[in-house]
C-alpha cells in the first residue's frame, strides 16, 4: 500500500476515535446540566478531557516508541469504548467524569501513535509537510461528526443511545487502522537508554519549537474563550457568534487542504513566521471591530494563520528529534497543549476581569509578535536555506 492509501486509512481511523471523544465532550455536560449540576461542576467535567493527557501523554509517547502503532491503537480503542460504554450503562455524574478521563486519554494516546507512524512512513521534508497537513484535517471532521451524531441521537433516543453510539465509533477506527504496516522499532543507543524525556527540553531547537507551539495553542484558546465574550459585549446574537466561531474552524480546515499543494514551495519556518506575524496583527485589530462581518473576517484570517502552523510544527519536530524519541517528543508536545487548555482560560478570565477583553487580545498579540524572531530561528534547526 502506498503512502496515500495508508495515510487515508490512518486519517479515517483518527476521525472515528476523535469523534467519540468530541461527542462525549458535547453530550456529557448536557446530561450534567439536565441533572441539575452547577456550571462549576460542568467545567470540572470538561477539564477532565484535557487533564488526562497532562499526565498520560508522555507515558503514552514512550509506549509508542517501544511498541509501534497497532498496540497503542488497540489499547486506545479498548479504553475509549469502555469509557463511553460505562456512560451508557450508568449515566451518572461520577461515571461521566471517569468516561471523560478514559476517552480523553485514549484519544491522546492514539493520536500520538498515529502521528509518530505518519512521521516514519513519510520520506523527506516535503512528504512530511504534506502528510501532516492531511492528518491535521481529521480532528476538524471529527469535531463535526461526533457532536452532530450525539445531538441527533440524544433528541431521538436519549443519552444512553448517544453514549452507546460513541462507544461503537472507536471500533470503526480499529477496522481502518488494523492493516497499518508495523515498522521496525528504532533501538535507542546504549548511551541514551537512561536519558529522561525531559532532556529533550535541553535541546535548543526542540525547546524553541515547543515554546512556539505553546504560543500558537494559546492563540487558539484565547480565540475560543474570548470571542463569545467580545461578541456579547458588541451585542451580537448567539447564532452570529456561533457563525463567527464556525468561520474560524472552516478556515483552519481549508488551509490544511491547501497546504499539501504548497508543501514543495514553502519551508516550515516560513509558514510559521508568516502565520505568527499575521496572528499578532489580527489580535491587535480584533477588539477594534464591532460589526459581525468584520469580526467574521478577522476570524477567517486568524483561522488561516493558526490552522497552517500545526502541520509545520509536526514536520519540524520529526526532523529535529531522534527517531527513537519521536513518541516522547510528541507526548511532550501534547502535554504542553493540554496544560494550556486547562490553565489558559482561567488566566484569560482573571486578566480580562482586570484589564478588559480588548487588553487580553492585545497582550496575546504582543506575545505572539515577540515570539516571531524565535520562530524564525527554526530554519537553522531544519537546515533550510
Amino acid at each position: 500500500m502506498g503512502l496515500s492509501g495508508e495515510l487515508a486509512r490512518l486519517i479515517t481511523g483518527q476521525v472515528f476515535l476523535h469523534a467519540c471523544m468530541a461527542g462525549m465532550r458535547m453530550a456529557s455536560p448536557l446530561l450534567a446540566l439536565r441533572e441539575g449540576y452547577s456550571a462549576v461542576a460542568v467545567g470540572v467535567l470538561l477539564s477532565l478531557f484535557a487533564l488526562a493527557n497532562v499526565f498520560l501523554a508522555l507515558p503514552a509517547g514512550r509506549y509508542t516508541d517501544r511498541h509501534g502503532v497497532r498496540r497503542p491503537v488497540v489499547l486506545g480503542v479498548a479504553v475509549a469504548t469502555g469509557g463511553a460504554g460505562l456512560a451508557a450503562l450508568w449515566p451518572v455524574f461520577p461515571v461521566l467524569c471517569l468516561a471523560a478521563v478514559m476517552t480523553g486519554a485514549a484519544t491522546g494516546a492514539v493520536v500520538i501513535a498515529l502521528q509518530r507512524h505518519v512521521g516514519r512512513i513519510a520520506e523527506g521534508p516535503t512528504q512530511l509537510r504534506q502528510a501532516f497537513s492531511w492528518l491535521a484535517i481529521g480532528p476538524a471532521i471529527s469535531n463535526f461528526i461526533g457532536p452532530f451524531l450525539a445531538g441527533v441521537l440524544i433528541d431521538s433516543g436519549g443519552f444512553r443511545l448517544a453514549f452507546l453510539s460513541m462507544a461503537l465509533l472507536p471500533l470503526v477506527s480499529w477496522f481502518w487502522v488494523r492493516a497499518a504496516r508495523e515498522l521496525p522499532v528504532v533501538q535507542a543507543p546504549v548511551s541514551a537508554q537512561r536519558v529522561t524525556a525531559w532532556s529533550l527540553l535541553r535541546e535548543p531547537g526542540f525547546r524553541r519549537l515547543i515554546l512556539v507551539n505553546w504560543v500558537v495553542a494559546s492563540c487558539w484558546d484565547v480565540h475560543t474563550f474570548l470571542v463569545p465574550v467580545l461578541g456579547h459585549e458588541h451585542g451580537l446574537s448567539a447564532s452570529v457568534i456561533g457563525s463567527i466561531m464556525g468561520a474560524f474552524a472552516v478556515a483552519a480546515t481549508a488551509v490544511r487542504v491547501l497546504l499539501p499543494m504548497l508543501a514543495s514551495r514553502v519551508r516550515e519556518w516560513q509558514v510559521i513566521v508568516v502565520a505568527m506575524g499575521g496572528s499578532a496583527l489580527i489580535f491587535a485589530v480584533y477588539p477594534l471591530v464591532h460589526s459581525s462581518l468584520a469580526m467574521g473576517g478577522c476570524s477567517v484570517l486568524l483561522g488561516i494563520a493558526l490552522g497552517s502552523v500545526q502541520p509545520m510544527v509536526m514536520s519540524t519536530l520529526h526532523q529535529i528529534t531522534p527517531a527513537h524519541r519521536h513518541g516522547e517528543a510528541l507526548g511532550l508536545r501534547l502535554m504542553s497543549i493540554n496544560v494550556s487548555s486547562v490553565l489558559m482560560p482561567l488566566l484569560f478570565g482573571a486578566v480580562g476581569a482586570a484589564i478588559g477583553v480588548a487588553g487580553v487580545f492585545w497582550a496575546v498579540g504582543a506575545a505572539v509578535g515577540a515570539s516571531v524572531p524565535m520562530a524564525s530561528r527554526l530554519r537553522v534547526q531544519t537546515g533550510a536555506p
